[in-house]
């Protein structure tokens, strides 16, 4: 099992900034792949941003150019860094690690983009 925990999450205005953390514990030895998801009031969960264990990411069109997925491995510590955030990226936050066949989730952290 993989235990996920987010942090990071908050009220910040258009424009701003912030640094999600998402730490995983337990069998860390067989994800080998990290990544974030995110779900806005009243809409399906979708991509934001993954990153592979070799380090190979992909980003939702959406976010290319303002927000950065990046992965300390020693720490099993997977951030993302979001710059110039807009109102639409307001939803919940969820880290997620992927294993053969199974993929393992967060709890979610909010962030809330206001005008």
């Amino acid at each position: 099992q993989v235990q996920l925990v987010e942090s990071g999450g908050g009220l910040v205005q258009a424009g701003g900034s912030l640094r999600l953390s998402c730490v995983a514990s337990g069998r860390t030895v067989i994800i080998i792949a990290m990544g974030w998801y995110r779900q806005a009031p009243g809409k399906q969960r979708e991509l934001v941003a993954t990153i592979t264990n070799g380090g190979n990411t992909n980003d939702a069109a959406s976010v290319k150019g303002r927000f950065t997925i990046s992965r300390d491995n020693a720490k099993n510590t997977v951030f993302l860094q979001m710059n110039s955030l807009k109102p639409e990226d307001t939803g919940v936050y969820y880290c997620n690690a992927e294993r053969t066949w199974y993929i393992y989730w967060g709890q979610g952290t909010q962030v809330t983009v206001s005008t």
